[in-house]
């Protein structure tokens, strides 16, 4: 059992990090972070409390949620994938797709969906 976390470079991202790594914790189980961001992850933000796996995807990657959902088909160990997601318009989930839409509706595993508290 191993708990896959996306990160893209986002607050949504972070947060979903963040619950990601009690949720391992709690579970007593690995966390694997796909790193979906344009910049290098700083190991020092990554959590200690368990053990943790970065991947950083190879070659070009346009669709992010291709990456995730190949490389959830690819590791059978994979039991859970975490994502962050932010509220968005009718109109902005038509006029440009959604990452965790398509996540939560094809993830072969179950998907733990979190949304960071914006009101303060």
């Amino acid at each position: 059992m191993t708990i896959l976390v996306t990160l893209p470079e986002s607050p949504e991202g972070r947060f979903a990090l963040e619950v990601a790594a009690e949720e391992a914790r709690r579970l007593g189980t690995d966390l694997v972070v796909l790193d979906l961001g344009l910049r290098k992850i700083d190991p020092t933000t990554l959590p200690s409390s368990v053990a943790v796996t970065v991947i950083e995807p190879s070659g070009p990657h346009h669709d992010p949620a291709d990456v995730v959902l190949t490389y959830l088909h690819e590791h059978p160990e994979i039991s859970r994938l975490v994502i962050g997601i932010k509220r968005r318009t009718p109109v902005g989930k038509v006029v440009f797709g959604s990452v965790s839409q398509r996540l939560l509706l094809e993830a072969p595993v179950p998907v733990l969906a979190v949304k960071p508290n914006t009101d303060t």
